[in-house]
Order: structure tokens, then sequence, then C-alpha cells
């Protein structure tokens, strides 16, 4: 993992970790259903979290005869139960308790401890997410955080960012839900507010569902490391024609490459010898590709 991506990671869980805490005793001393869904919103993130590292840890181990290409896609799959935990423990939990509380209000008791709570909690949201903004920065290069989201190969900054975004617009709901239900005495207005949550999260989880799926089924790889790979293996007076490229990423390190060339050795020794330079020309020029089949033939004209 991208050593960025690991310490967004763990700020995300040590701040999700204390932010679940304190608001689960804000809603034992409240009775806001606001924040019970943050509580189980930030309990998941916290879970969430580890999944993350885990799925990590497990996609470095070595190749073996049943998956000889190695564990790259781990880091897919656990980023794609890091969504499913997200739409159903925080979006569909938050939507029920909202509901349920909507059509069943109660007066909420001693409201200035959700205050407190939000407070502190936005406090360390606000660093979790700034830490996701300055290490997505180091990669996203040019691009928009929205463009980054789509096209990263690597789940986790990804999954970081739109969690803690997430999270922090959660949590202004939850305060602006609390403060309208103290102001007008009606705790509709909180129950409105954990709707507003669910209904976010819900949204999130769909995104992150959408591009982790992707990644899983098999990914080709950014126009910009295609042309590299395309201007090495043309980049010699051993290839008379590339006949054509196919790319996939099996893992954010690992990319599989196969392409069919025309080469100019006749015989084949020569024909060996050119492979041979194709393939370290094109991994000096993308070292995550790790996996290299090329097949020697005539272009028909």
């Amino acid at each position: 993992m991208h050593e960025g991506g690991k310490k967004a990671i763990i700020a995300a869980f040590f701040a999700n970790l204390g932010i679940s805490i304190i608001k689960f005793l804000a809603f034992m001393a409240t009775g806001a259903a606001s924040l019970l869904a943050e509580s189980l919103h930030s309990v998941a993130d916290t879970g969430n979290q580890a999944l993350l590292l885990l799925g990590a840890n497990r996609s470095k181990r070595k190749p073996s005869p049943e998956h000889p290409f190695g564990y790259g896609p781990e880091r897919y799959f656990w980023s794609f139960i890091v969504a499913l935990v997200l739409f159903s423990l925080g979006g569909l939990f938050a939507l029920y308790e909202g509901i349920k509380k909507l059509q069943h209000p109660h007066e909420l008791s001693s409201p200035i401890w959700g205050f407190a709570v939000l407070t502190v909690a936005i406090a360390l949201e606000t660093y979790s997410l700034r830490t996701a903004i300055i290490e997505t920065n180091h990669v996203r290069g040019k691009r928009s955080f929205w463009r980054f989201i789509r096209e990263s190969k690597q789940p986790e900054l990804p999954v970081v960012l739109l969690e803690d975004i997430g999270a922090m617009t959660g949590l202004l709901f939850a305060l602006g839900g609390l403060s309208a239900a103290v102001v007008t005495g009606n705790t509709r207005y909180d129950a409105i507010g954990s709707i507003a949550i669910g209904v976010l999260l819900v949204v999130i989880a769909l995104v992150l569902v959408r591009e982790m799926k992707s990644l899983l089924i098999g990914e080709a790889v950014s126009p910009e490391n295609a042309l590299a790979i395309r201007e090495a293996i043309e980049d010699g007076t051993d290839v008379k024609k590339l006949i054509h490229m196919k790319t996939m990423h099996h893992g954010p390190e690992n990319i599989l490459l196969a392409v069919k060339v025309e080469c100019e050795g006749t015989t084949a020794k020569e024909i060996v010898e050119e492979i041979d330079s194709i393939e370290a020309r094109v991994r000096k020029a993308v070292p995550e590709v790790t996996s290299i089949y090329i097949e020697p033939d005539i272009a028909k004209t």
C-alpha cells in the first residue's frame, strides 16, 4: 500500500474510534436518533479502516499455484466489503432509526451533551479529513478529487476520502437536526437529521460499490500508462508493428500485459531476443507491469 494511504487509514481509524465512543455516550444521555445513527456510522467506519488494513496485508502474500498472479485483488475485495458495510450498518440503519423516530417522536433529554459531543466529533473528523486530503493531494496530480476517485487503482485513499467527507457532512446533519429540535421543541427535526444521514451514506456506499466492482472485474491501465507502454514497445528497431495490446490491473501495483507484435527478426533466436528487449523497455517505463505475454505475429494488411 502507498504510505500515504496507510497514514490516512490509521488517522481515520483512531479518529472514528474516539468519535464512536463519545457519540454513543451522547446518545445515551440525549436519546437523539441522529446521534445513534452517527454512533453506528462511526462504528462502521472504524471497522472499515480495519478491513482496509486487512486487505492491504493479505494482498502482500506471494503467488501460489491456486493464485499464480498473486493476491493483489484482495485490496479491491475488502474495499468492496467496506462499501457494503457502509450501506447496511451505516445507511440503512440510519434510515430505519430516523423513520421510526419520525413516526414515534419522543422528547430529547440533556441536549447539551449532544452539542458538546458533536463539537468534539467535528474536531476529530476534521483532523481525519485533513489527513486524507493531504495524502490524496500527493498522488492525484492535476486531477480533480472526483476524477481521482473514479480513476484511482489504489482503493484505500478514495474509500477513506469519501468516508471522511460523508462523516463530516453527517455530523453537520446531526448538528442541524439536533439544533432545530431544541429551538422548535419538535423532535421530528432530529429524526429528519437521521434520515438525511442515512440517505447520504447510502449514496456514498453506492458510489464505492460501483467503483470497487469495476476494479474487481478488471480495469485496464490509465490512458497515461497505456501510452507509456505503447511507446516503450514501439521505441525500438526490433518491432515492425504493434498489432494489438490488452492490459488489466490485477491489483494496484500488478498489471497484466498481453500484446501481439510483428518483430523484425526472422529466426527464433532473434525473435526471442527482441521479445526480451521489449519486456525490459516496458518494465522500465511502467514498473507496475509484472506479467507480460508477447505473441509474435504478422500484421494483416
